[in-house]
């Protein structure tokens, strides 16, 4: 406490501390967000203190410009931040500021007018071919209930077999996997509609959990069930995969939505063409499926760096 009394004016301090308090039961932030945004502004009120050569006060924070906030970034690059961790600086500070702009002390122009770090893209972390038929197959199910085994059995298999979103997987109602089906209609973001091809292995799957599942499925209800009857939900998905990593050793990036990011990958490194994936995959842009071509080339690379004599 002391460091920081040292580092800005009471007041000053006394408002940071509402500001936290105020993120943390009322915005209700997670700790670990919390933490960050009170090391973020500590280090921006210290890096103030160096520049303007004594403790800051309110009346210094109304007199920020622009060129303050780059320079403290600038500051933060030359210590070894990375991008992300300078768009978090930055809006830790823009929250601040802005929790004293409604109170009547300052001005937050300066911040919302510095641009943020251009955040690297990250690409999607598929399985592996043999990762993925490992999590759709029944043998590798781990619940004891058998219709409940099917079940995630035939929702895993729907992400991966035709590159479903879990919500989308889980909005379908028994009507849409009709018996001599080829194609699967799928309703996605923004309300649009596309046809995806329902592979024999997918229907199958939908077929055993309705021949085993204890409910009446009704044509305007949701297929896919929960134990106790109701629309089964996204976080029971999210366990079962939870403990398939636990059981299988696969990695963390393993979830319901990596499945649909091998969908992709494993699609492009047959031959499938950009245009075809973006249309399976409901994308609005080709941009957003080109992501995919990074890590069809890590793949590559990895594979040359193994195998290659001369790597």
């Amino acid at each position: 406490m002391n460091e920081l009394l040292v580092i800005a004016d009471q007041r000053l301090m006394a408002e940071r501390a509402a500001w936290l308090e105020n993120l943390a039961h009322e915005r209700r932030l997670s700790e670990h967000t919390l933490d960050a945004y009170e090391r973020d502004t500590r280090q921006f009120l210290t890096f103030m203190t160096g520049h303007l050569a004594g403790p800051v006060t309110l009346g210094d924070i109304r007199e920020l410009r622009s060129a303050d906030f780059r320079a403290f970034l600038a500051a933060r690059r030359k210590q070894g931040s990375g991008a992300r961790s300078l768009g978090r600086n930055l809006a830790g500070l823009r929250s601040l500021l802005r929790h004293l702009e409604k109170k009547g002390l300052v001005n937050a122009a300066g911040a919302a007018a510095v641009r943020s770090p251009k955040q690297p893209k990250s690409l999607p972390k598929p399985l592996s071919d043999t990762q993925a038929i490992t999590v759709v197959s029944d043998d590798a199910q781990l619940h004891d209930e058998p219709w409940i085994a099917a079940r995630d059995a035939a929702v895993m298999t729907l992400l991966y077999g035709c590159g479903l979103r879990i919500s989308e997987a889980l909005d379908l109602a028994p009507t849409d996997l009709q018996k001599g089906a080829t194609t699967l209609r799928i309703t996605g973001k923004g309300n649009k509609t596309r046809l995806v091809p329902l592979l024999s292995v997918v229907f199958d799957a939908v077929e055993k959990y309705r021949t085993l599942c204890p409910y009446h499925l009704e044509s305007g209800e949701p297929l896919f069930r929960g134990a106790r009857g109701g629309k089964l939900q996204a976080a029971i998905i999210q366990r079962t995969m939870q403990k398939m990593r636990s059981a299988f050793g696969l990695p963390e990036t393993a979830t319901p939505h990596a499945l649909r990011h091998s969908f992709a990958t494993h699609l492009l490194a047959g031959g499938g063409d950009l245009r075809t994936i973006q249309e399976l995959l409901g994308h609005a842009s080709l941009s957003t499926t080109q992501v995919y071509t990074g890590v069809d080339a890590s793949r590559l690379l990895e594979v040359y760096d193994r195998a290659h004599p001369r790597a």
